[in-house]
């Protein structure tokens, strides 16, 4: 039995297993991690059945959330009375909106007082862009502060409504690309007399020519004025009146509302109607309320230009340092110093590299930019200042490590018999770089690529030093010369998870999105990376017969 025993360990199965074991543990608890993002963070977006509980200080309405059992003796301690018998309690977390009356939105009820809650259908959740939800029953439209409908609320409020998200869809159309191109080239246009007046060359034809750009600039501004105050008095007529469970009527303007929805009597496509049009909301609009509502492109975008400009960074530059490293520096000591200087330089801390970014990229590079080529905008900074390109840089400088050492094992791996054929051939060293060795090693720096989008897109703690906000106002790319704006700063899903998840006024709202946007992060993660490893494969596949 010994002797069959120590033959098993000798022949290698035992780590065989184990390894299989290990493997499929770490798959288990990725798929766990994925369908816990997946059911807390995208469930959220499900219309949830809102019920009404009788309480003693006054009759509320709330959506179920999470439950949880907690000892009874706590409970004792802040005064309810609860048998000596009973040891855990379950309570359950109710979202009841209406935070601008009643100073909060979530609270803890026990589990037992939701037995005989009732599921009014008349009910009706207004989603609104300012104080978050609002629970109730619908009264009546007013138009211009007089009563027009009492009778069929809700089908005249969502006609209404739709009429007041066009209003609000142009405002916002306006605000941020009309009236934000002109106040751009405003400032463009100060810029450019600032540079004049440094230059000596301000003279009296060069300021009638601007000062006739910027009479120009601002009748088009004024034009947009007068269809702004149009636009705001038009959307300031309907409001509505609505009471909630406890007899009280509050009037709500139809500008501050974004959807109406009914979800005790809605059908099961309704609610998957409205889920997706959530999930859209979610992946497609900007954030409000303190980012705990609304939704998160700008950070999508955010990420996605970071990681496409860093791959633009680091590869060419990863890649000829391995090339010299391997092909053209002499073997010896320095070159063996270099080497286990880049090994080292992958297990230095991320915030070691936000430092380094904020020191010399933004306060000494940038710095130097803009006393060189933009001394007509200082003391404001153009470059000076966290901002796209530095953090792009900053995450190229941080993931090169990994794309020189992938880079060098690929390398190595080409054949000497390639390289000696290619040269007696006729063809130079660089040729055979060039048109051989490089193809040929390319799978290999497409790992490095792949290994470096992994991390620069989940990195956070740099990006808080070199350009990361909570908030950006505008997209790195717009419509405006030069379109890629690399000196703006920019929002990130990581950033944006820290931001929501530790930052937030409102944690309890805050905390389905935190799940939901890791979820999201993971999956641009992975669609990077699936992109970067097809490439890689094709590549492997076409220069899989030159290998052999």
């Amino acid at each position: 039995m010994k002797q069959n025993t120590a033959t098993w360990f000798k022949s290698g199965a035992p780590w065989v297993w184990g390894s299989a074991a290990t493997v499929s543990i770490s798959l288990l608890m990725v798929v766990s991690l994925l369908i816990m993002l997946t059911m807390r963070g995208f469930g959220h977006f499900w219309p949830s059945e809102v019920i009404e509980i009788e309480r003693p200080a006054g009759n509320t309405f709330g959506e179920r959330k999470q439950v949880e059992e907690v000892p009874a003796q706590r409970l004792r301690d802040m005064g309810m009375v609860l048998p000596d018998s009973v040891e855990f309690v379950a309570r359950r977390l109710m979202k009841t909106g209406n935070r601008d009356i009643t100073g909060q939105d979530f609270y803890w009820v026990l589990e037992k007082e939701l037995e005989s809650a009732n599921v009014p259908a008349e009910v009706v959740v207004l989603e609104r862009r300012e104080w978050g939800n609002f629970y109730g029953r619908l009264r009546s439209v007013k138009e211009s502060g007089v009563v027009v409908v009492s009778d069929d609320v809700y089908a005249e409020l969502e006609k209404r409504l739709t009429r007041s998200s066009e209003l609000f869809s142009e405002i916002e159309e306006i605000e941020k690309h009309q009236i934000g191109a002109i106040n751009y080239s405003m400032e463009k246009l100060r810029l450019k007399k600032r540079a004049l007046e440094l230059k000596g060359a301000l003279d009296s034809e060069a300021q009638e020519e601007l000062r006739a750009e910027r009479a120009e600039l601002q009748n088009g501004y004024g034009s947009y004025q007068k269809q702004l105050r149009e636009l705001y008095q038009a959307i300031k007529r309907d409001s509505l009146e609505i009471e909630t469970a406890d007899g009280k009527i509050v009037e709500q303007s139809l500008k501050t509302i974004v959807r109406a929805y009914q979800p005790n009597q809605m059908s099961l496509v309704e609610k998957v109607a409205f889920y997706f049009e959530k999930l859209g909301e979610f992946v497609g609009d900007d954030p409000r309320e303190a980012n705990t509502e609304g939704g998160i492109f700008p950070a999508i975008f955010g990420t996605i230009m970071m990681v496409f400009l860093m791959s633009l960074l680091v590869t060419p530059l990863g890649v000829i340092a391995a090339i010299y490293l391997r092909e053209y520096a002499k073997q010896g000591f320095l070159t063996r110093v270099i080497r286990i200087a880049v090994n080292n330089l992958a297990g230095v801390p991320s915030i070691v590299y936000g430092i380094f970014g904020l020191g010399f990229f933004v306060y000494f590079l940038g710095g130097n930019i803009d006393r060189i080529f933009y001394p007509e905008a200082l003391p404001a900074p153009t470059f000076g200042t966290p901002g796209l390109m530095w953090a792009a840089l900053t995450l190229a400088i941080l993931t090169m490590p990994v794309v020189i050492v992938s880079t060098e094992e690929g390398l190595s791996r080409v054949p000497k018999a390639i390289r000696e054929g290619s040269l007696a051939l006729g063809a130079t060293k660089a040729e055979t770089l060039w048109r051989t060795v490089i193809p040929m090693a390319s799978p290999s720096i497409m790992t490095g690529m792949i290994l470096a989008i992994a991390r620069a897109a989940g990195e956070v703690a740099p990006l808080m030093l070199v350009g990361v906000v909570k908030l950006a106002p505008t997209l790195p790319l717009d419509g405006n010369y030069p379109f890629l704006h690399l000196d703006r700063k920019f929002m990130h899903l990581g950033f944006h998870i820290y931001d929501v998840g530790f930052q937030s006024p409102n944690v309890e709202a805050a905390r389905p999105l935190v799940y939901a946007t890791a979820l999201l992060l993971v999956v641009v993660i992975v669609i990077l990376n699936l992109a970067a490893i097809s490439i890689r494969n094709r590549l492997r596949e076409k220069y899989k017969a030159l290998e052999h």
